[in-house]
């Protein structure tokens, strides 16, 4: 921090918190999926990023469409829908021909669901491509806005933080507010219970583990207004997903909000001031400190013995 101002350093946390944000956003949708999988069900998805990549692609793919109508400015909200609508559906499959043979078994499901990500991203490349390829993006999507003359904050940073909040509070309401939350929920805590009251467990576990993986897709469509899409994607995003999720607490919707928020905003502003493999090797530290004092996370959920 040695040659800035304190007006410099003031403005830099301003751009660097804004920049956080993006990465706070799609981490969060990524974590929101990884918590409702892991914290609720035990299953450890290590494919969870090819789902983001599937929304992603979903997006790549509407945009040529739209390019070619010239529909730019309108198919953006449509791509979203899609990417959650595919995702939704393609995890629906995977449960039902693989993950529901897996339950209890969650060294299994890390294997499974490992040889499933390679799977995955073989069929990316032979669809796609090697090669990244980027959506585009509608106009009302670009550029920025200066609250101060030395601060721009990017408008498709803002978007994705409103979407994200907006999935949020959907899973927040789809899980504690509504009948079938309240069944996903008792069958997390008593199996035999929940099916002894007529409770349909098994379709409980595939919608639940299909909404994960919708929620994946929507962060892969938010993926696309701050990067380049390619095979390897979700791969990136996968351990800082699962870091999120540990610390925040499974099964914590809050605990998710706020690890997810701390890390991004943390690895944005040290990245700014140090290489970004030191900067993520630092946050890396904290946390490891953190869960030895807090082994449970930050937000633990309080179960009935």
């Amino acid at each position: 921090m040695f040659g800035y101002s304190m007006g410099d350093i003031g403005n830099i946390m301003v751009m660097q918190g804004f920049s956080g944000l993006s990465m706070f956003t799609v981490l969060l949708l990524m974590a929101l999926g990884l918590a409702i999988i892991f914290g609720q069900m035990g299953v450890i998805n290590m494919a969870h990023g090819e789902f983001m990549t599937i929304g992603a692609y979903t997006t790549v793919m509407l945009s040529k469409f739209a390019v070619q109508y010239n529909i730019v400015n309108y198919y953006f909200i449509f791509a979203i829908i899609l990417a959650f609508v595919i995702a939704f559906a393609f995890g629906y499959f995977i449960e039902f021909i693989m993950i529901r043979h897996l339950y209890k078994r969650p060294l299994d499901t890390l294997l499974a669901t490992w040889g499933l990500s390679l799977v995955m991203q073989q069929t990316f490349r032979s669809c796609f491509g090697a090669k990244e390829v980027s959506a585009e993006l509608p106009e009302w999507l670009l550029g920025s806005f200066k609250p101060t003359p030395d601060i721009d904050i990017p408008i498709n940073g803002v978007f994705v933080m409103g979407l994200a909040l907006i999935v949020t509070a959907g899973v927040y309401i789809f899980m504690y507010r509504s009948r079938w939350g309240l069944r996903v929920r008792a069958t997390v805590q008593n199996r035999v219970m929940a099916g002894a009251v007529g409770i349909n467990t098994k379709k409980v576990d595939r919608v639940t583990f299909a909404l994960g993986c919708g929620i994946a897709g929507i962060a892969g469509a938010a993926f696309t207004t701050i990067a380049s899409t390619g095979p390897t994607t979700g791969t990136l995003y996968i351990v800082d997903s699962f870091m999120v999720v540990v610390f925040g607490g499974a099964a914590s919707i809050m605990g998710t909000i706020a690890s997810a928020f701390g890390i991004a905003q943390a690895q944005s502003i040290l990245q700014f001031f140090m290489t970004s493999s030191m900067g993520k090797v630092s946050t890396l530290l904290v946390i490891v400190a953190i869960l030895m004092v807090k082994p449970e996370g930050l937000f633990a959920s309080k179960l009935r013995k």
